[in-house]
């Protein structure tokens, strides 16, 4: 079963997200995951605007999405977006 893992990503410093940017693609394909949104434009339905990018992975199932992120390589990618961005990330098991 598919699972999504969302993050929302407040950036504080463009250039080093950047480098953040670079990498991720690259590690997230690995892991058998791919985009669904990546910080387009978003209209707030209910509740306060979502605030940052908002970020929607699709990976095979909630272990892919686990080991994407605990991976050695997303744990180097993670330790550039740290320095330039405060982020909430979770996992969704699909239907």
């Amino acid at each position: 079963m598919s699972a999504y893992l969302i993050a929302t990503i407040d950036v504080a410093d463009p250039e080093q997200y950047g480098e953040y940017t670079k990498l991720s693609p690259a590690i997230i394909a690995k892991f058998d995951g791919k985009f669904l949104a990546r910080g387009g434009s978003t209209v707030s339905l209910e509740g306060p605007e979502p605030s940052g990018r908002v970020v929607v992975l699709e990976f095979p199932s909630v272990e892919h999405a686990q080991r994407f992120y605990e991976s050695d390589e997303y744990q180097h990618a993670k330790s550039l977006r740290v320095k330039a961005a405060s982020a909430q990330f979770f996992i969704v098991d699909g239907v």
